[in-house]
């Protein structure tokens, strides 16, 4: 064992030993809370603790990483409440930009494709290109993602 992850290992101890949220009884939730973007400061109060232990323990513990990665859920928070409160239309379509690039795993993905016809139509069978004159008909190889596919990956 290295000497960091040593005192890694004992700055944690300490840290259980003398955080009180660590010892909470509502530890779970408050800790679920923070990762969900609530704001340490309703949580301190909801939970009578401070705002500054709130952030000790998430940096301890390493909840700060899980919230960063959960950063849809707050732009979840910002688009449900846009009827609630005043936003202009831009700030609107802002989250929901930002929000459809963010994926499952909390990583911003520029979604960009670009499709070379040419290419496949030449892979097309006869019969594969009768069929897409006369009805629109794409062959099963052709690669097309379905709505319903698409909607697996949404929370």
């Amino acid at each position: 064992m290295t000497k960091r992850k040593r005192n890694l290992d004992v700055s944690l101890a300490r840290h259980e030993a003398k955080c009180g949220i660590c010892a909470h009884p509502h530890r779970e939730e408050i800790e679920r809370a923070f990762v969900d973007w609530t704001s340490p400061t309703k949580i301190a109060r909801a939970y009578k603790l401070s705002r500054d232990s709130i952030y000790r323990h998430a940096w301890a513990i390493g909840l700060l990483q899980k919230r960063q990665k959960n950063v849809r859920s707050a732009l979840e928070k910002i688009i449900e409440r846009a009827g609630e409160v005043k936003v202009n239309a831009a700030a609107v379509v802002s989250a929901v930009q930002a929000y459809a690039k963010i994926n499952a795993q909390g990583q911003w993905i520029d979604r960009s494709e670009t499709v070379n016809l040419s290419k496949l139509f030449d892979r097309m069978t006869r019969d594969e290109l009768e069929a897409y004159a006369r009805d629109g008909t794409l062959p099963r190889w052709f690669p097309v993602q379905s709505q319903q596919e698409g909607k697996q990956d949404a929370p």
